[in-house]
């Protein structure tokens, strides 16, 4: 697992940037009804994708949470309001926000018992009509079809914990009714084979891949010999949908 609190300072940079979290924000605010006011963002990380929401939309007060202190100083400097602490337990009362967004984060939970543990807090804390917005199905949004694709393909992990109909179980188990989805594009974020070796061999595919002994190795082996090994693959493709409190 990545340690977010030294990863904070590149996390922006090596992830697409301004660009990304630009798609990402104009995706989720086209799921939030116009009625908002206050929105939490969970797993905020650097804040990027919070403050372009805010910016998207003047008059919404948007609020970050996050564990990681490295993750939650960089968001303190973008919007006002960031609270360090386990998005399964949000320092928040009941019914006291408009949207949860959650962008790019069930992806990273270890079980699917803890993606009901989110969904629920997102339930709890969401008022009469509140929407909650996340990304489902992240990894199956990288490198589809590519030869990048083709070598993952042995090693994926048989069933990620944010596959759509597991978080749509979640959501109607804790009184939430889909309402929308959207697609956008992960803007900076094709990968090379090179650098997508370098990350293997890093651990960064952890939640995606199952790697064992030295199969990081040889999977990494098997990217540097793919054709254009420098050649940036197409920008993922990425999927939110949108859940809404009776």
């Amino acid at each position: 697992m990545l340690d977010y609190n030294i990863e904070a300072a590149v996390y922006d940079t090596t992830r697409g940037g301004v660009p990304r979290a630009e798609a990402a924000a104009h995706a989720v605010l086209g799921l939030i009804p116009p009625t908002a006011r206050t929105v939490l963002d969970i797993g905020c990380g650097t804040g990027l994708v919070s403050e372009r929401i805010a910016l998207g939309r003047p008059g919404l007060r948007v609020i970050g949470a996050d564990s990681s202190p490295g993750m939650a100083r960089m968001a303190h400097q973008r919007i006002d309001a960031v609270a360090l602490a386990d998005v399964r337990r949000l320092p928040l009362a009941g019914s006291s926000v408009d949207a949860v967004t959650a962008v790019w984060l069930l992806h990273l939970l270890r079980s699917d018992g803890a993606v009901g543990d989110v969904v629920a807090e997102a339930a709890r804390v969401l008022g009469p009509g509140g929407v909650f917005v996340t990304t489902v199905d992240k990894d199956a949004g990288h490198d589809v079809g590519s030869d990048i694709d083709e070598l993952f393909a042995p090693y994926l992990t048989s069933e990620p914990p944010d596959g759509a109909e597991k978080v749509g179980g979640h959501a109607e188990r804790y009184g939430l009714e889909q309402a929308g989805e959207a697609r956008f594009a992960g803007r900076g974020q094709g990968r090379s084979p090179l650098t997508t070796a370098r990350a293997v061999r890093q651990g960064k595919y952890a939640s995606r891949l199952a790697l064992p002994g030295n199969a990081a190795e040889r999977l990494a082996m098997r990217l540097t010999g793919l054709p254009e090994p420098d050649r940036p693959r197409p920008d993922p493709a990425y999927r939110l949908l949108a859940f809404r409190r009776a």
